[in-house]
């Protein structure tokens, strides 16, 4: 198989990689490519790929708190920078990020839209507070898209990862906010891995769509806590949902999965299953006896 078939096949496993599972299959992987520094550089594409769709966070070079890389963060490319560089909207900086080691480093100043730095702040104040009452250890970025734009997008990444018990996950949420149209869009992704004897996962997808209340507006020094009070509206709405269907799948579509009844078409008393298997012993036994007679 040629090297660039290799490669190809590696960055498919790569996508696809679980939640906080990225390293092992990386891991795994060396062994199609068989050169490190091959595999480095074949699978960097896919590395970025994966690392912006998935939200990673990443810890602010110089600042106490986490922000999300994705395209969102991503700053667009100039003539004088080598490296693409991501932008902390909370701590106004920019960083260069390494898609392998995961690590940011560089940071410089970022000035941010002045027009729409007040309502941008106000919602990171926002968010952070839903994120400390909904979520644990959840990490959020507000960003404006500036230059006589009113919009913004709000972008939410909460992960659990117990490879103890076998298992993980992650939450991602996007929101796009239009002044402009009047109307918030978004999505809310979430990811189960579940490995302990097997190998399962849950991937799911919804769509967000709904206006802004007449009340709401750009200037409004209470828009922030208005429109997060509404996207916890449409978050929790789904919470239950997923609960519902979760239940629904145990009690009906697991049970249909499999027989209700043996093929005796009666049901096995396990208390007595022992004499069921000592009765078969006996029945072969006898039966044995029978022949050689």
């Amino acid at each position: 198989m040629e090297l660039s078939e290799r490669i190809q096949i590696s960055s498919g496993f790569l996508l696809q990689a679980p939640p906080g599972e990225i390293n092992d299959v990386l891991n795994d992987v060396r062994c199609i490519i068989n050169n490190d520094e091959e595999l480095q550089a074949g699978v960097q594409p896919a590395l970025r790929e994966y690392n912006l769709e998935q939200f990673i966070t990443v810890e602010s070079p110089g600042n106490n708190h986490q922000c999300i890389i994705s395209e969102a963060a991503r700053l667009p490319a100039s003539d004088d920078e080598s490296e693409e560089r991501f932008i902390d909207p909370r701590a106004k900086t920019s960083f260069i990020f390494d898609h392998l080691a995961l690590e940011a480093s560089d940071p410089q100043p970022h000035e941010l839209d002045a027009e729409s730095e007040p309502l941008r702040s106000a919602l990171d104040n926002a968010t952070q507070t839903y994120l400390t009452a909904h979520f644990h250890d959840g990490v959020a970025s507000i960003f404006s898209k500036g230059n006589g734009v009113r919009e913004f997008i709000i972008q939410v990444v909460a992960n659990k990862y117990n490879p103890s018990n076998y298992w993980s996950g992650r939450w991602r949420s996007e929101y796009t906010i239009s002044f402009d149209e009047g109307k918030v869009t978004g999505k809310i992704l979430v990811h189960v891995h579940y490995y302990e004897q097997g190998n399962v996962q849950l991937t799911t997808a919804h769509d967000v769509s709904f206006n802004l209340p007449p009340g709401i507006t750009f200037s409004d020094s209470s828009a922030a806590s208005k429109i997060l009070a509404l996207v916890e509206d449409e978050e929790s709405k789904y919470q239950i949902s997923l609960n519902e269907t979760y239940q629904e799948m145990s009690e009906k579509t697991f049970k249909s999965l499999r027989r209700a009844l043996p093929l005796t078409r009666s049901k096995i008393d396990w208390d007595k299953i022992l004499g069921y298997k000592l009765g078969a012993e006996l029945s072969g036994s006898k039966e044995g006896h029978v022949a050689s007679s």
